[in-house]
């Protein structure tokens, strides 16, 4: 092998290495290009990111959980207040005041 051979594959092989770099970094821009794309698609939608959604879904959970303990606590008054009422005597029925007579007419 002659070193014209020997430098036509070295010239070869650093364009190959350039290409495979520029090929890297054409790679990243496009990546970049999608993903700004991609995000900019997903804000017109009004599509939530998921920390947002995280959020939310605690806030429910601990919503939920706080009402199942309202709820409790209500029955347990509402069984206390009927053991109440069940043990109080019925109030005693009042008479209405006598309503005078009328005076019959011609009698005197």
């Amino acid at each position: 092998m002659n070193t014209s051979s020997a430098r036509f594959f070295d010239e070869l092989a650093k364009m190959m290495t350039n290409a495979a770099g520029a090929a890297q970094g054409i790679r990243g821009e496009l990546d970049t290009v999608f993903r700004n794309q991609a995000e900019r698609v997903l804000n017109e939608l009004e599509v939530v990111q998921r920390e947002e959604f995280d959020a939310v879904r605690d806030m429910a959970a601990k919503a939920r959980q706080e009402n199942d303990e309202l709820r409790s606590k209500v029955t347990a008054l509402e069984e206390q207040v009927a053991a109440l009422v069940a043990k109080k005597p019925a109030p005693r029925a009042r008479k209405a005041p006598a309503k005078p007579k009328a005076a019959k007419p011609g009698a005197a």
